[in-house]
């Protein structure tokens, strides 16, 4: 018996171009007026959803460097 692909198999995946060929790759689809997010090595683990705002806010904290100081090692 064949499956239906979920709606989350149908999205239109992006990744950042730094993140290709060095399998360090997360991917972002908008579903339903949410961000969706996914590892991409395990695409069908469930991904985590974050509202617009969220989004906006964590990649306004990432634009300001506040969390550089995790990358430090």
């Amino acid at each position: 018996m064949d499956m239906a692909p979920s709606p989350k198999d149908q999205l239109d995946w992006i990744k950042a171009s730094a993140s290709y060929g060095n399998g360090a790759c997360v991917e972002l689809a908008k579903i339903n007026g949410m961000i969706a997010l996914r590892d991409s090595k395990n695409p069908g683990t469930p991904p985590l959803m974050y509202t617009v705002a969220e989004l906006r806010a964590f990649l306004d904290g990432a634009r300001k460097g506040e969390f550089d100081h995790l990358l430090d090692q």
